[in-house]
């Protein structure tokens, strides 16, 4: 078995911006710069076998390359608690014809459709019982941040190792996007 997402290389300069933020909120789990990505699609484990499936219908996906924009900075929460703190995507077409397109061609090769809705964002840190009034501090301080554009010239199959000092993302396969003409 293997576990897989699909998501957005980000270049080393925009990551190392990200990094820089990631500071400040006792009780969070810091996610590494090497780690920082834009996930389109978690697929979660499979069978090896079903990982050349995956590789396959994803090389079909050839929508052309575009820009992406990162503005502010949010958070998820989980039944009254915050639970992860990110980087924001500007609304982008692009982007979403792209998750629409990886979404489609895993659906046809059999796996279940995500049950949660699309929300563009680059994950910071995972929080446990994280202070509001730093978390706050940390949006407010942080809400103006901006990147970009970033150039989307291809997307990733990454395979994701769980270890208790965090997770380790290894690119699987690059599917280029094709020249806009």
């Amino acid at each position: 078995m293997v576990r897989l997402f699909v998501g957005v290389e980000l270049p080393e300069d925009v990551r190392m911006r990200l990094a820089a933020l990631c500071a400040g909120v006792p009780g969070a789990k810091w996610v590494p710069a090497q780690n920082l990505h834009l996930t389109l699609r978690f697929i979660g484990e499979v069978p090896e076998g079903e990982a050349e499936d995956i590789d396959h219908a994803l090389s079909a996906v050839r929508p052309p390359r575009f820009e992406i924009n990162l503005a502010g900075v949010s958070y998820f929460e989980t039944a009254g608690q915050v639970r992860a703190l990110w980087a924001g995507v500007e609304k982008s077409a692009d982007l979403t014809a792209l998750h629409k397109r990886v979404e489609s061609a895993l659906i046809r090769i059999g796996l279940d459709p995500e049950d949660r809705r699309f929300t563009p964002h680059i994950t910071l840190a995972r929080l446990r019982d994280a202070p509001l009034s730093r978390v706050s501090a940390f949006l407010s301080h942080h809400a103006l941040f901006r990147a970009g554009p970033i150039p989307v010239d291809h997307f990733t199959l990454y395979s994701s190792y769980l270890q208790s000092s965090g997770a380790i993302h290894t690119p699987e396969a690059e599917y280029p996007l094709a020249y806009a003409y």
